[in-house]
């Protein structure tokens, strides 16, 4: 045991244990969780929202501030004397953790700084070499931190292995951007290896870093082995853009096919050849053929309906490519003396067809999720199927088959508009029974009836028009069984409905009884109602209804200017009571000499 004396003059101790702890302590316990560490600091400064210049901002400043704390000035303020983070300062007694950070944000600046010039190289092509030598530059870093952890033997197993996978990660980036596929996808294997390892052999809380880490690399080792020749990969490939794990990945894929394969020039559909010049449509055409392998290897109806819809978008694109084309070239817009359509419209009218065929596939995949959704009983979205949900789809693709119909240049095509007008035939099945379920629920069961007998005399002139879509002739088929079925269930519950008229079947069937009268307006009659467990039974109707009550006459005497009446005044007495006045005024007026007349 050493006994100190400090300077308040207090004795310190220390044992023969606490000096062993300390010494355990130098720096042979160093630990960094690289991946972590970035992902947090991505999260909270800008990435996010990919903001790549903000996160290149945050690591410079973080920089700053390790280097003064840890005492490694890159000289003063006047001259700069670079000093990089060597073995001996991680063998040093006073070691600490942010040693390691200081190359690794190093590392994180370049290639934030790196995935800056990427999104601004979009208009400026010039720029894309700044960003290789950005790659570059953090990749520099990347194997010097590496080395580090290697060579000064003291940072921990896990350190290690974080270490190496993060140097492949950004050496497969940069290998990448250089189009060396071989070399790139060997890198980003290796980094998937150890993340793998080290994911399983973690904590379950821990875990979730890593995976997402390699997650974010499965599309590229995809697109390596796309381009190192594995055809195979073009699907997955595809699948990865439906749920927005790759962007750019038509232009990239077009790239790597050109490069293999030649340009597509030309495009033949319904026995004409066309040239493509627009490089939007070119780079659709190319996608598209890989489109078909991609939807069947789907998982689920989701995903495939993911992968029609981006498709769907990039036609709009190659449409809009097409129009524009033609709007800025006048000699397009004039109308050729011949009568058959100019290359660019027919290639314009291709690609509305390519457009409306894709949209029916989709809302095909729509109905097929509504239908297994009202089947199993299962919301979508929160809300349960009806089958007006389903008779609204079906309108919609009913629609699209008219536009087909009005397609530039095919109106009086007799062939075409054949194919069109059986497919047409065929919906309008499809429909017609769900109009009838419809009917059905409403209780109009002679409406619901003749939509079925429609339904059938659509299904059975599709079949005998001998489609060439072999899921619609088995969905066909499948539907002739079914409207049977439904025209037994309709006429049975119409005889039902009707029965429910008789008195006696009211108070005899088992059945539930629903009458619009109150309960206060029938009460001889007994039946069996479950609305009156309910919490609003109709027992009385408030506010009651207005009822109609006699008015209180009013006379009007109209007659009484016009009746003579019978005089009453001797028996009144105001004739006795005329003459007293007459007297008495007669005999002032004589008096005064007032009155008398000349005779």
């Amino acid at each position: 045991m050493v006994v100190l004396e400090g300077e308040s003059g207090d004795a310190q101790t220390i044992t023969a244990n606490d000096e062993t702890k300390q010494d355990a302590k130098i720096p042979n316990s160093l630990s960094l969780e690289i991946f972590r560490i970035i992902k947090d600091a991505q999260q909270q400064h800008g990435l996010r929202h990919g903001d790549y210049q903000r996160y290149r901002g945050y690591c410079s400043r973080r920089i700053r501030r390790l280097r003064k704390v840890l005492k490694i000035p890159q000289g003063d303020r006047r001259h700069y004397r670079r000093r990089d983070v060597t073995a001996t300062h991680l063998t040093a007694t006073n070691a600490e953790n942010r040693l390691l950070c200081v190359p690794l944000l190093q590392a994180e600046r370049a290639w934030a700084h790196a995935m800056q010039l990427r999104q601004e190289a979009n208009t400026e092509p010039r720029k894309k070499f700044h960003l290789v030598s950005r790659l570059k530059k953090a990749c520099a870093h990347a194997h010097m931190l590496l080395q580090l952890c290697e060579q000064s033997g003291s940072c921990d197993a896990r350190t290690q292995l974080e270490a190496g996978a993060y140097a492949a990660w950004l050496s497969g980036a940069l290998l990448l951007e250089l189009q060396q596929w071989r070399p790139a996808a060997e890198s980003l294997q290796r980094a998937q290896l150890v993340l793998e390892k080290l994911s399983a052999a973690l904590p379950e809380d821990e875990r979730l870093v890593y995976k997402q880490k390699v997650d974010e690399l499965k599309p590229s080792l995809r697109y390596c082995a796309y381009n190192i020749g594995d055809e195979s990969a073009a699907g997955d490939l595809v699948a990865m853009r439906g749920q927005g794990l790759i962007e750019n990945l038509d232009t990239l894929m077009a790239q790597a096919k050109e490069s293999r394969s030649g340009i597509m020039h030309e495009v033949e559909w319904r026995g004409r050849r066309v040239t493509v010049r627009p490089e939007k449509v070119r780079l659709f055409l190319i996608a598209l053929q890989d489109l078909e392998k991609s939807v069947a290897s789907a998982q689920n109806t989701q995903a495939k309906i993911d992968i029609l819809e981006n498709i769907l978008m990039d036609c709009k694109d190659a449409i809009s490519a097409i129009k524009d084309e033609i709007k800025n070239d006048p000699k397009l817009k004039s109308p050729s003396e011949s009568n058959q359509m100019s290359s660019i419209n027919y290639l314009l009218s291709y690609l509305m067809y390519l457009r409306l065929v894709r949209t029916i596939e989709r809302n095909n995949l729509l109905v097929q999720q509504a239908e297994e959704a009202r089947k199993s009983n299962t919301p979508i979205d929160g809300k349960k199927v009806r089958p007006q949900d389903l008779t609204r789809l079906y309108e919609i693709i009913l629609q699209n088959y008219t536009e087909l119909q009005q397609l530039p240049g095919f109106e009086n095509d007799t062939g075409y508009q054949k194919e069109i007008e059986t497919e047409l035939k065929a919906y309008r099945a499809f429909r017609c029974y769900y109009i009838a379920q419809v009917l059905t629920g409403l209780r109009r069961f002679r409406e619901a009836l003749a939509m079925l007998e429609r339904c059938g005399t659509y299904t059975s002139e599709s079949l005998a028009s001998k489609l060439q879509d072999k899921w619609l002739v088995e969905k066909l088929k499948a539907l002739q069984k079914d409207i049977e079925s439904c025209k037994f269930e309709v006429h049975a519950d119409s005889v039902l409905e009707d029965d429910d008229d008789d008195e006696e079947t009211k108070y005899t069937s088992g059945k539930s009884y629903k009458d619009k009268k109150p309960l206060v307006d029938r009460l001889d009659d007994y039946r069996e109602e479950t609305q009156m467990l309910t919490k609003n039974p109709n027992i009385f109707k408030m506010p009651p209804p207005m009822e109609a009550v006699p008015c209180k006459p009013l006379f009007f005497d109209l007659a009484c200017n016009f009746i003579e009446f019978p005089n009453l005044d001797d028996k009144t007495g105001a004739a006795n009571s005329k003459k007293q006045g007459a007297g008495i005024t007669g005999l002032v007026k004589g008096f005064l000499g007032w009155g008398k007349s000349d005779k």
